[in-house]
């Protein structure tokens, strides 16, 4: 599945790109707020779920920035179980997972002879997924979801912008664990 995306991406950022684009290119990639919705897959789930994602993108040297992060999203899943005083069912609960951390961004535009209208970049996330379960009424069983589960977030990212004007571009941002498309709003 991640194979056609990442071909996509590329035959996308090929066709886009402006071979006259300067070498000595002195586009400022920080103080962007990128807000996106998109899927996620978390631990043991095997389908996509919806997130909501938010981070602050400041420039720390040239073509690298660095941007603290916060997504949210929430699934609910069965767990079969029973014993002689409570009957054996599917018992439901919901998850919800915060995954806080900074992501680093390297933008290849000049390597790839970019045009000004777009940007397109390789990053890692680094942070740790706050966690919370609630099961349903009347479930006494086990209440760890996923067992030796560690809090770290790690995540790697392939991805673009296009810039609507100097102030707001589109992104889409491609993940091992979190994809997102959204509104950048350079501040």
């Amino acid at each position: 599945m991640k194979t056609p995306i990442l071909t996509s991406l590329i035959i996308l950022t090929l066709s886009f790109t402006d071979v006259s684009a300067q070498e000595t290119s002195t586009e400022n990639y920080g103080n962007t707020l990128n807000m996106g919705i998109g899927i996620g897959y978390y631990g043991y789930i095997s389908n996509a779920m919806p997130v909501v994602h938010a981070n602050y993108e400041f420039e720390v040297a040239r073509n690298f920035t660095l941007a603290p992060f916060i997504t949210y999203f929430s699934y609910r899943n069965y767990y079969y179980w029973g014993n002689p005083k409570y009957p054996y069912k599917n018992y439901s609960y919901r998850q919800t997972v915060i995954p806080i951390g900074v992501k680093g961004s390297y933008y290849f535009d000049q390597i790839l002879g970019a045009g000004s209208k777009w940007d397109f970049y390789l990053a890692g996330s680094l942070g740790f997924a706050l966690r919370k379960t609630t099961w349903e009424d009347g479930y006494y069983g086990e209440t760890t979801v996923q067992r030796g589960a560690s809090g770290l977030y790690l995540d790697g990212h392939i991805g673009t912008e296009y810039h609507l004007s100097d102030k707001a571009g589109l992104f889409l941002d491609f993940s091992s664990g979190i994809s997102t498309f959204g509104l950048a709003l350079h501040l």
